[in-house]
């Protein structure tokens, strides 16, 4: 086998590796709840230690309309295994939606919408 073929076969072998390393990293965003001010967060990370931000943006749920009313965030460094994070944000009795959004590196790791009654 010439020295060129072996590179190809090389960097074939190193693209598989790589894309089935990447299959094996997610973060879910498990239970979300609100209780005394604070919005409170179950996440599931697979990956090691990692530096992200949350962020919810809350609509208003009523009459069979919504209507954005708040975004709070708040930067949080994640572990492997389960994380509960807890962010400050007001809101009043009601019927809500919660968009959360999980951001690493400048990108969306993950989001999912929650519906929840304050």
């Amino acid at each position: 086998m010439s020295a060129r073929h072996f590179v190809y076969i090389l960097s074939f072998v190193l693209i598989g590796i790589s894309v089935l390393a990447v299959g094996c990293v997610s973060t879910n965003v498990e239970d979300v709840g609100y209780r005394d001010g604070n919005v409170s967060i179950s996440i599931t990370s697979s990956s090691g230690a990692a530096d992200a931000y949350i962020q919810v943006t809350v609509y208003k749920v009523k009459d069979l309309r919504q209507e954005e009313v708040a975004v709070f965030g708040k930067p949080v460094t994640l572990v492997p295994g389960e994380n509960l994070i807890t962010i400050p944000g007001q809101m009043t009795p009601g019927q809500y939606k919660l968009c959360i959004y999980v951001i690493q590196n400048s990108e969306r790791r993950a989001a999912v919408i929650r519906d929840i009654w304050v």
